[in-house]
């Protein structure tokens, strides 16, 4: 059996109380994620609607609507990502770079799909009415964003979680071994239903504001929009109560105990089941009232993107905090070896002066 690594870190210290940075991370962490799912939802929902405007014209502006928001959303998850990545570079440089080594091709894969997946939904976005005789292509640009949108956060979680395993270090042998360890796949089920979930929220978001005279250019009703933004939110929430339990069964077990992470996640649970509850309503409402318990639903998905997040990070500090120590004790004992070897070397060379 290969032993577990353990490296040596470096002595620096932090830039910040280590509060303060733990605190960034998972705020600012958030903030990215969400739009994040801002983004992706959106590409997916896009076309959905003008896949179905082949046949249904209504939809195609339905569609035109919502791409429209994606990259704008995506500058926004794009800036956001910069604080997170800062943080964790930070707070945990050996786990994060070993990751990055483990699966180095793909990782840095991450920079060319997306410039390519930017670029498709600029050119989806800004070509709209050019490409109104060319529909087939025109779809074919979207699907080919979503399709990278889908395939970048199977990356990153690979590598997120393979930074809270040391002891699998010696047997990954790249991207798709680093796919196959415990909870990335759930997880990523996990993240693929809050996309749609979320841009459902945005969609309420955007309708509910809308004139009335730009309404009518979309050819749609107020009611309509909303209840559709409500459905797109609900039903991935719904699906989320089957997704979410496995995504923490499947956790592995850490030799140091989490033990704010069940309750964590259980008011994470009644939360949902609280705002899910209000969403089904608000899509058998009538027309005059749909859109009455929005700030409610928005406050409770703020509750629930807290707690998860907060979670995750509780479970991250339990997962590596053994191998944090054998790290620590590593370090100081090649500090301590290194300042004896310095002493002998200065010792003989005072020896040696005439």
């Amino acid at each position: 059996m290969n032993p577990v690594p353990v490296p040596r870190d470096l002595p620096l210290p932090l830039p910040a109380p280590e509060p303060l940075l733990v605190a960034l991370l998972i705020v600012f962490f958030l903030m990215h994620i969400v739009f994040v799912n801002f983004m992706v939802g959106g590409a997916i929902i896009s076309a959905y609607y003008e896949l179905r405007g082949l046949r249904e014209r209504r939809y195609v502006r339905l569609a035109y609507e919502i791409a429209s928001t994606i990259t704008a959303n995506k500058s926004i998850a794009v800036v956001l990502g910069v604080g997170p990545l800062l943080a964790i570079n930070t707070l945990y440089t050996v786990y994060f770079y070993t990751a990055n080594a483990l699966t180095g091709t793909f990782w840095i894969s991450i920079i060319p799909l997306v410039v390519i997946a930017f670029l498709l939904t600029y050119a989806h976005k800004y070509l709209w009415h050019r490409m109104e005789n060319r529909k087939g292509l025109h779809v074919v640009l979207i699907l080919a964003a979503c399709a990278i949108f889908l395939f970048i956060p199977l990356i990153f979680l690979a590598n997120v979680n393979l930074m809270l395993f040391p002891e699998k270090w010696p047997t990954v042998r790249g991207f798709f071994s680093a796919l196959a360890l415990p909870n990335v796949l759930p997880r990523y089920f996990h993240f693929l239903l809050a996309c749609p979930a979320m841009t459902g929220l945005l969609m309420v978001w955007m309708f509910r504001r809308r004139s009335a005279a730009a309404l009518v250019e979309t050819g749609w009703q107020r009611d309509e929009l909303v209840r559709a933004g409500y459905r797109w939110a609900l039903w991935p929430t719904v699906a989320q109560f089957v997704v979410g339990p496995v995504v923490l069964l499947t956790l592995p077990e850490t030799a140091e105990p989490a033990r704010m992470l069940m309750p964590m996640f259980g008011a994470a649970m009644l939360l949902s089941i609280w705002m899910t509850m209000l969403m089904y309503v608000e899509t058998r409402r009538p027309a005059g009232r749909i859109g009455a318990s929005f700030a409610a639903i928005c406050a409770l998905m703020f509750a629930i993107v807290g707690l998860m997040g907060t979670g995750r990070h509780v479970y991250r500090e339990a997962a590596i905090a053994p191998h944090r120590e054998l790290v620590r004790a590593k370090t100081e004992d090649f500090a301590r070896r290194a300042a004896e070897a310095n002493r002998a070397a200065g010792v003989e060379g005072e020896g040696r002066r005439p």
